[in-house]
């Protein structure tokens, strides 16, 4: 059976969050065989992006089409099969990721997707790797450590097409925005006050999961 991930405390009743999960489109066999082999084998298998912001973002690229994307904490590579679904057969997903165990199980996955060939995942600090880069984005997804999310934020904006899309996960911290008590949370508060008031770009604050923000750069 396949496991469904959502973070709890809920930040929605239960209810209707499995009534979310049970109406949308279920992925393909091969992601969800990837639910279950992060469970048995990863520690945090919550952090895995699971089918309600998987679909989101397989829709989002399929729209977009982005020639390349880039996809800040790639993990065991969920997130990353279900954006290159949606990419063209030519084009790139460079991944960042610090753990070598999440790379190793993913990229088993990768080899036997139809999607895999447009993965590219680069092990190390991604502020370090997005130095490394001599592209114009389409697509970005950033779901890495929550300290860098305003420095991911303000580097891939400069990277990116007018146009392109970067999208934000966990932008709701598990509802801890609203009462900020932390340093991190402090940073997600700034980083999502930093997006509304950006005149360089357009922006949905989805309360899907635990939160999602998606970013359009102005033409």
């Amino acid at each position: 059976m396949t496991k469904k991930l959502v973070n709890t405390p809920y930040l929605v009743d239960e209810s209707i969050e499995d009534y979310a999960f049970v109406s949308t489109t279920s992925e393909p066999p091969l992601l969800q065989e990837l639910v279950n082999a992060t469970h048995e084998h990863m520690g945090w298998p919550q952090k895995l992006s699971g089918r309600l912001v998987g679909r989101s973002l397989k829709i989002l690229s399929a729209l977009v089409r982005p020639k390349f994307a880039l996809e800040i904490g790639m993990f065991t590579g969920y997130s990353a099969l279900s954006i290159a679904e949606g990419m063209p057969d030519d084009g790139r997903l460079i991944c960042c990721e610090t753990n070598p165990r999440a790379i190793e199980l993913a990229q088993t996955f990768f080899d036997r997707s139809e999607h895999g060939h447009k993965i590219e995942v680069i092990f190390g600090r991604a502020l370090d790797t997005i130095e490394t880069l001599d592209i114009l984005l389409d697509f970005t997804f950033i779901d890495a450590d929550k300290r860098n999310y305003l420095n991911y934020y303000e580097r891939v904006k400069e990277m990116t097409r007018p146009g392109g899309l970067i999208v934000l996960d966990n932008v709701l911290w598990s509802g801890k925005v609203l009462q900020p008590e932390s340093e991190i949370d402090d940073i997600l508060v700034e980083t999502n006050q930093r997006i509304a008031t950006d005149p360089d770009v357009e922006n949905i604050f989805l309360t899907l999961r635990d939160g999602l923000n998606v970013v359009r750069k102005r033409d």
